[in-house]
Parts: C-alpha cells; structure tokens; sequence
C-alpha cells in the first residue's frame, strides 16, 4: 500500500476590513464584453470581479466596482481567461493547480480544480471564447490540456526539445484552431497540433525568454514578445521570421490584440510602457504606427484592451485603466516641416484627446501629438505618405523599425511623451504584507506592509496587538524580540499578502510556554510551572464547532445503536414446540459437558477465545523503558530524578534500566478516560507471559480484526494466551474470508469517528445492558484555556506533493464555518487532528534534551556528585533554573517534609552562574544553552548560596569537618 501524503493545517490571520480589492501585485486581466465586467488575478491568490456601474458604455467617466471576490489559490495568481461563452474564468497558480471558477452560477461557488501540474503553472491558452477545454503550461517543461467538464487531463505535452538538454519551461502560450505555440526561457516558438500533441516545427530568432504569443485567425502567422526588447513576426508556412518589431526599449512582457489579422496590437514592457501599433493600412508589417499611449510607474505584466480602453496591470495592488488613441487622429506636425499627412485610424473609441482639435469638412477631428510616435515607416519619414524627395529618402532607407530618439531626434520633435499623462480611472487595492520576522517566543511575529507599516500579530489570538509605524522593519526586531529560546511549531509566511501560519503533525506539538508567562485569565487555577502546549491549544480552537458538531453526532450514533441493540435483545413469544435442524455439525455441537448454555446458538468459532478476555484489554502502548514520554501533554513536575549520565562516553547505561529523567510526565496523561481504566502496562508481564505473546493468537471478533488490519501493533488490542478448542478448516477459511471482507477504517479524520463506533459496539457486545459514554474528550480549560480567534479566520487543509514539492488544498474554509463542514473536514481531514480534537491524543515524539553539568561553586556547597564522581545530568529542554535550584537542595539538604510557611523555597537562596552570569530563576535550559550558554557539548552551571539561609551557613561553616566525618563514616 502507497504511503499516505503528508497533509497540514495552514490558518490565515484576517487583516482589517477594508474595500476589498487586491493587496499585492496583479498578473492576470480578463474582460466580459456582454456582461461589462473586468476580472482581475492578483499574487494574492485572489480573483475579483469588477463591474461597470453604467449598463452602456456612453460616456467616458463610468467607475468600476468591486462586485465578487473569492480567494482561489494559496499563491500567486499567474494568468486567467475567460472561456465557455464568458460564464467559466480559468486560472492558473504558483500553487501547482489550474481552477475554474464559475462567477455566474445561481450558487456562490468556490473555484474547482481542474487539474495539476508539478511545478508553477505560468500561462493559459483556449482556442476560442466557446472551446470545452483549457491548456496550461508551467516550469514543469508540460504543456497540459484539461476538460473545462471535469473530465480531467485530456493532453500532456513535454514542452521541452529531445534533442538538447536546455530547460523546456512554458512561459507562454496561444492556441489557434489546432495549432498551439509555446515559448520560454530557452528563446525557442514551438509549434504543436493541438489534437495529437505532436510538434510540427521550431521558430528560433530571439535571443532572451519569450514572454507573450499571439497567433493570428488563418493560423499562419505568429507574433512573439521577448525579454530581448524585440517583437518578432513569423511566417508559419516558411518557418521563419520575417519581420522584427523595435519599438520597445525594455523587456517586452504582454502583448494583445483581439483582431483576426493582428493589425492592431498593444504590448508593454518592463519600464511601464504601453505601446499600440497600427498595421491595417499598411502593406507590409514594417509600415505600420507605432504610439505610445501610456506610461506605468511599474513594468505592466498584463495589457488588455476593449470598448476604446486599455487596461494595465502591474506590480502594484491598482489597477489602470486608460482612454485609447482617438478615432480618425490627425498625427500633428510642427509648423516649420514641410511634410503633413493625416492618419486615420479606425478603432472605435468614445475617449476625448486632451490633444487641440481640427475641424475637417465639418467634422471634429482629435489630433496626435508627433511626441507620441515611436515609429515611422522605413520608407517615409511621415505614416502613409511615400517620400519622393531622394534624399530625405536616402536618410530614412536604413532606419525601418527605429525608436523615436533616434529616427526623428534629427528633425527636433523632442522627447517622446505618452499619449495619456493620467489614467482615466485607477481601481485602488489595499495594502498588503510582504515581508516577515518570527519572533524568540515563536507566538509573535512582526510584519511589513506594501504601505511601510510594521505590525506585532499573535499567532495565537490571531489578531495584530501592535503597529510601530512606518519603519524599517530591521529596526523593530531588536525592540519587540525577548531572548527566550521556544521549539519551532509553525512556519509562517506573507506570498498572498495575509500572514498564514502553517501546522505540520510532525513538528507542530514541540512548543510549549509556561502559563505564568502568558498573562492569562484566572491565571490563579494554573499550578506552578503548568506548561500549554502551543500547537493543541490553537488548534482546540480553531475547530471549536467542530468539536460540537461531532460531539452532537456522536450523542446521535449511542443513542440509535444502543436502540437498534434493544430491539435485537427483545425476545419473541416462545413457541409451543422446538425442532432443531438437521445440519451439519457445527462448532458449538462438538462441545462436550451438560451446561445448557453450550447449546446457546453463537456465531462460527467464537468460541475460540473467551468473550471477554480476563484482566487486560485494548490499551495505547506505553513507550519502552527509559525513552522520554509524550512531550506534548502537560507535565507534572516531580521534585527528584534528574536522569544521570556517564560521564565517560556521555551515554546512559542499559536504556532498560534508565530512570525517568527530571521533567518527563507520566505517560498518556492526554488519552481519553476510557483508555486509561483499560489500559495496561506491558511492562508487568512475566517473562512467561513475555515468551508465549511472542506469537499472539489472532482474535476472533470481527472488531479485533478490523482494529489490527488497520493500525500500529502498540495500538491493537492484545489478550492473554488461552487455549483454543478445536476448530475445523472450512470456519478458519470462512474467518479469512470474513476478514478481507471486513471494513476498513480510512486514514483520514472520519477513521477516528469510525474507530470510537467499533468500539461502541464492542462495548455493547461485552456489556449490553450498561449505557454508553461518550468516547469524544476534547481538552480541557486547563490544558487549553479559552481562545476565540476571529469568526473569518481562514482554515485551509492541504496535502503535500512529494513529485512536484507543492502542495494541494483539500479545503477550505473557515473558523465560523467549521461546524457546518464537518462533512468536509471528516474526509479530508488528517486522522492525527481527529484523535487530537476528539480523543485529546498527540503522536507520540521523544522530547528533546539538554545535557549539562552541575559544580559546586569553589566547593563552598557539597557536591551532588554520584559516587563515581558524575555530575552530568539531562534533563528536558523546558526545565527551569528554579527546579535545578530545587533538586540541588534535595542532595545537599535534609528533607523536610512538613515546611513552614515561612520556609523559604530553594530558588530563594540558591543561585545559579553560568559563564559568570547570574541565572534568573524562569530561565529554561533552552534559552540558558542559546542565549547565555551559547557554545556546544555540556552546558556547566554553578551553584552557590547568596546567604539568605542562615543552616546552610551554619553547614558551609562546618565543611571542614566534612572530609574526616567522611572517613569514619558519620554522616555529616
């Protein structure tokens, strides 16, 4: 059987409530014509959906609404379409997945997922606005296609080239009719037949990572944008390019362009700049115009254009959107040229120019500022008009495709001014986080906005407690951090602009922080040096209506069982006469003896082993002898037994024979009142009973076996050896049969529910006429004092890809909404948080030590030494000075087993030095080893009297005395 993925927790901290909107870059844009709607694609993993607040485009001044938002990815959104008449949105992900997202469905809906690649998926593609599938590609070198229908992956295509081993990453894609092109880092167009996937040939020309593609309606001809600063234009049917477009400066990272022939384009660049380039009345494709209609203050990562606007996307939360280049614009020339020609253009725009305006035959023509041409055909210096005069001719025959500085610098037209000086409408984001610092404590964590401010959050109220203002974030970790050494519980991160904080079964129960320190409420009910484990206390909380949910249904299931088992047990009138049947013989017939009740009809060999099995029953395993207990359940401290170690090897004796070290607690103080009456120690078995379990008998309950199948041995119920009767072949046979027949608990959250029903019914089975208790024990409000995090906390489950190192979201959801998807939650669920939420039970991790030495300082005190002369001691990582204070004082003290009440405690007049320093008495042995220690091997500490206890001076003053009372064997 495949070994299960490994899944985690990931909760999301809400950020004030605000608009709505983006908090970090956007990367995608796509546009509704029928339905006025712009959606949007950020690297937040969000998508919104803004809608126009006029019904028709008749004026120029309309404003865009926020009208959807819905969080679809746990990383950076990286490109959306529209596809399926515009009622289905695709969108591809840095977290590995492509989702479809329905915006017009009758019920809000959550994105689905349509399928998954192993790596970032980059760039999306679709035949047309009617196609039923979606193709995808990503730095896994796969080109996939999906069914928009949920029939999952329908083509896989391996982007990259057999015959070398340059990288084969998909940075871009288009599709056109059946043939698909796709570009990367390796400069290289491929062209593939969609149907089949094969590839029908290799355009090479660019000289950097191809970023943008278009095809044309004819499938014939191909444009390409490339991080070389160049846009090229390929004849499919020769096969290679044939024009090269410069009107760019910078990297060339978007083009676009809704038009069957490509006439018409827009691309943008690196430096902020939007281009359109206007080829219709051009006979060749180095005859077009090329202005510049905008200027970002960002590289535009995504240029759309529609209803006579242009839309741009950048590395800021805002979204632009500005007016087009005027219909039938006259290009203004300087008074003193002796050219003038009128360009017209045909694009349909409702836009004003802010340029000055000439009257024409009656009509009012919009005029084109020369600044704002990038290009000028190669055979006229002006757009459309052919230059006869030989040597203005000869000037511009070497300057096709030439940037404005340097094609018309010549003639003084100045520097080249966009179009546009300000967007006519900017769709405002939100602020959001980009950078992180985990404080010492592992519970608070300080954060840097898009906007310069810090924050202090509590991962455990998940809430901010503190801004700092607009600072350096460098400047705040010195003042907000504490030197505390904690274990790592989580890891945390800011890619989607919320701080997440991420819970992994392996790690996530190691921390634990001391009560007193936590300014808790009633803090009066915590013993001294009661410890929370940070990782079942957040989590408690979380799924706190879960937790209710389930403890409903399982009121529910008792009480429905112990009915179904109250009519079976109700018996029938007798009747007058009874025949028994002539069958075969059957287990129970071959019995011998005269007791009646061996005659009572059971079911086939059951009568292999006793119905209950005297003095021992299904148990946790108690860990072997001298390993560190669970670490994650709270602790009791007791006064004695720091575990000693040699001194030689820095290794303890047998580990059979080793002593529970200081701080260990006594083992499964966390498992369910139910386990703890049955359970028993392996331990007390003789050696005889050692010898005949070696090889257990198998036992003969339908449960007994479900409950072996499917989990660890130190989890299966075990019984004492009995002799079984005899038992014929075909009842073994059949038992094997009923075995592989029997259910199968699942290795999820509901197999945690399914095992506490087996056991509701080996209860009843054993003890019918005894009611049921409940098998669910959360926490309690000491282990876990109350928490109530923020109702829209955001609680995703996900589950690791070993083959792509990303990770998938099972669900979704959130802490207000936890209770009503306990459905949800059962199946995709890890079954560790079922046992932890339900059965209060953490997987079993042997704590972590530290190793150190304890000294007499200058030989004042007596020393604690063994009497081999060992002082080395281990002892759990949380130990406290004051405790080492206290085992201290039971070696060098009489015991006193009644104090006063004025008696003063050992931390009161016992010290501690390390490396010359005072130790404070809550300082624990982690954050003594990192912060004061700070070197490796043994940590040594000092200890010494500071006088405030006037015995042990009065012993100090005898010491003396101490070696010859030793010789003669008075004790002293």
């Amino acid at each position: 059987m495949a070994r299960k993925a490994r899944q985690r927790i990931s909760y999301v901290l809400p950020l004030a409530k605000s608009a709505g909107g983006h908090r970090l870059g956007v990367n995608g844009l796509a546009y509704d014509t029928e339905n006025l709607t712009l959606y949007s694609g950020g690297r937040d993993g969000v998508i919104c959906a803004w809608a126009s607040n006029t019904v028709q485009r008749t004026s120029s001044s309309e404003d865009y609404t926020l009208r959807n938002q819905i969080q679809a990815h746990t990383h950076w959104v990286n490109d959306i379409l529209l596809t399926q008449s515009n009622s289905a949105l695709v969108s591809a992900s840095s977290d590995v997945s492509v989702k479809v997202w329905r915006p017009h469905a009758q019920e809000r809906q959550v994105p689905t997922t349509i399928g998954l690649h192993n790596d970032y998926v980059k760039c999306l593609a679709s035949p047309g606005s009617h196609s039923e599938w979606v193709a995808s590609g990503g730095l896994d070198h796969k080109i996939r296609v999906w069914d928009l229908n949920g029939a999952g992956e329908r083509l896989c295509i391996d982007g990259g080239d057999d015959e070398s081993n340059a990288k084969g990453s998909v940075y871009a894609l288009s599709v056109r009719g059946s043939m698909m092109a796709s570009g990367g880092p390796e400069s290289i167009v491929r062209l593939w037949d969609a149907r089949t996937g094969s590839r029908i040939t290799k355009l090479v020309g660019h000289t950097d990572n191809i970023r943008a593609i278009l095809i044309n309606q004819e499938s014939d001809t191909v444009m390409t944008a490339s991080s070389d600063q160049t846009v090229k234009v390929w004849s499919v049917t020769a096969g290679r390019c044939m024009y090269t477009l410069n009107m760019h400066n910078d990297s060339v990272w978007s083009l676009y362009s809704d038009h069957p022939r490509l006439a018409i384009i827009y691309s943008s660049d690196r430096s902020g700049l939007v281009v359109k380039t206007d080829l219709r009345s051009s006979a060749e494709w180095d005859e077009g115009l090329s202005l510049s209609v905008a200027q970002e203050q960002e590289g535009v990562t995504k240029v759309i254009a529609t209803d006579g606007d242009i839309w741009t996307a950048t590395s800021s939360s805002s979204i632009n959107r500005w007016h087009d280049i005027p219909p039938d614009g006259e290009v203004q020339l300087p008074e003193h040229s002796p050219q003038y020609h009128r360009w017209s253009t045909s694009s349909r725009s409702r836009a004003p120019t802010p340029s000055s305006t000439t009257i024409v035959n009656g009509v009012s023509k919009p005029k084109i500022p020369l600044s704002c041409v990038l290009h000028l055909p190669a055979s006229s210096p002006i757009p459309g008009q052919r230059q006869n005069d030989s040597d203005t001719a000869t000037m511009y025959s070497g300057v096709s495709w030439r940037r404005m500085s340097e094609a018309v610098a010549e003639q003084e037209f100045g520097p080249v001014i966009p179009f546009q000086n300000l967007p006519a409408e900017t769709i405002q984001g939100q602020q959001g986080l980009i950078k992180h610092v985990m404080l010492n404590d592992k519970r608070r964590v300080l954060t840097l906005d898009t906007a310069g401010e810090v924050l202090l959050w509590d991962l455990l109220q998940c809430i901010p407690i503190k801004s700092f203002g607009k600072r350096h974030l460098d400047e705040v970790v010195p003042e907000a951090n504490t030197d505390e050494s904690v274990a790592n519980w989580c890891s945390v991160d800011t890619r989607t602009g919320r701080l997440a904080c991420i819970l992994e079964d392996n790690y996530c129960f190691d921390a634990e922080l001391y009560a007193d320190e936590m300014s808790l409420e009633n803090a009066n009910e915590f013993r001294e040096d009661h410890r929370i484990n940070l990782g079942k206390w957040i989590l408690r909380y979380l799924f706190t209506d879960l937790i209710d949910e389930e403890i409903a249904r399982d009121e529910v299931y008792r009480r429905q069982l112990q009915s179904k088992h109250s009519r079976k047990g109700q018996r029938a009138p007798p009747p007058g006469s009874i025949q028994l049947p002539s069958s075969p013989a059957t287990p129970w017939q071959e019995l011998e003896g005269d007791d009646d009740s061996l005659i009572t009809p059971r079911p086939p060999n059951s009568n292999s082993l006793p119905v209950v099995t005297p003095g021992l029953a299904i148990g946790i395993a108690t860990p072997h002898p001298g390993l560190a207990t669970n670490s994650t359940g709270t602790s009791t401290e007791q006064a004695s037994g720091l575990e000693k170690t040699s001194s030689n090897n820095g290794q303890s004796g047998n580990p059979t024979d080793k002593p529970k070290d200081y701080f260990s607690t006594n083992p499964n103080t966390h498992a369910s009142s139910d386990q703890s009456e049955d359970s028993q120690d392996s331990s007390t078995q003789s050696p005889v009973d050692t010898e005949k379990e070696e090889k257990p008998k198998e036992s003969t309950t339908l449960f007994g076996k479900r409950f072996r199948m499917n989990f660890p041995k130190k989890l299966g119920r075990t019984s004492v050896e009995v002799k079984p009767a005899a038992v014929d072949e075909k009842a073994e046979e059949s038992d094997r049969s009923e075995e592989k027949e029997g259910p199968v608990i699942e290795d999820n959250f509901l197999g945690t529910i399914q095992r506490m029903h087996f056991e509701y019914e080996e209860q009843l089975r054993i003890a019918p006429s005894q009611g049921l208790s409940s098998n669910i024990h959360p926490s309690s409000s000491i282990e876990t004092p109350y928490l109530e995090p923020p109702p829209y906390t955001t609680i995703i489950i996900q589950e690791d890809r070993p083959d792509s190192g990303g990770v998938t979201d099972l669900y979704r959801g959130t802490v207000r909404s936890a209770g009503q998807d306990a459905d949800k939650i059962e199946r995709s669920g890890p079954m560790w948080l079922g046992d932890l939420l339900l059965r209060n039970q953490t997987p079993f991790k042997e704590i972590s030590k530290v190793s150190f030495v304890l000294m007499p300082y200058q030989d004042l005190l007596p020393s604690i030494a063994s009497s081999d002369g060992n002082s080395r001691l281990n002892a759990n990582r949380m130990l406290r000075a004051k405790k080492i204070c206290a085992y201290i004082a039971e070696r060098i003290e009489p015991q006193v087993h009644h104090p006063g009440p004025d008696a003063l405690k050992p931390e009161e007049y016992l010290e501690l030095y390390c490396q010359d320093k005072l130790v404070p008495i809550n300082t624990t042995l982690a954050t003594l080893r990192a912060y004061i220690w700070k070197a490796g091997g043994d940590v040594l500490l000092y200890y010494k009297s500071n006088g405030r206890k006037a015995e042990l001076e009065k012993r100090m003053s005898r010491k003396p005395l101490q070696g010859r009372a030793a010789e003669e064997g008075v004790p002293f």
